[in-house]
């Protein structure tokens, strides 16, 4: 437990923070699982939406910038098999 009102502010602040960004990945999670299955129609939408969500993510620290670069390339990997197998 914080013994000085600095500790006690930083721990509050801490929780808060978690919380935050908790919410901001679990939805960025979401959105890339509904871009990976969505159907032909909304696809594009899905991965507008999935890379945006990324996008904010990393812009206000919730994963770091790399790991956002990683979801994106594997969104738009997805989606180029998506469109190979429509293609066919």
């Amino acid at each position: 437990m914080a013994h000085s009102k600095q500790a006690f502010k930083r721990a509050r602040q801490s929780e808060e923070k978690r919380v935050v960004n908790k919410n901001v990945r679990s939805r960025m999670k979401s959105a890339i699982k509904h871009a990976v299955t969505a159907t032909d129609a909304d696809r594009s939408s899905a991965v507008v939406d999935a890379m945006k969500r990324i996008d904010k993510a990393a812009k206000i620290h919730a994963i770091h910038k790399n790991a956002a670069s990683r979801y994106k390339s594997r969104v738009a990997k997805a989606l180029n098999r998506a469109r190979a197998a429509a293609a066919k």
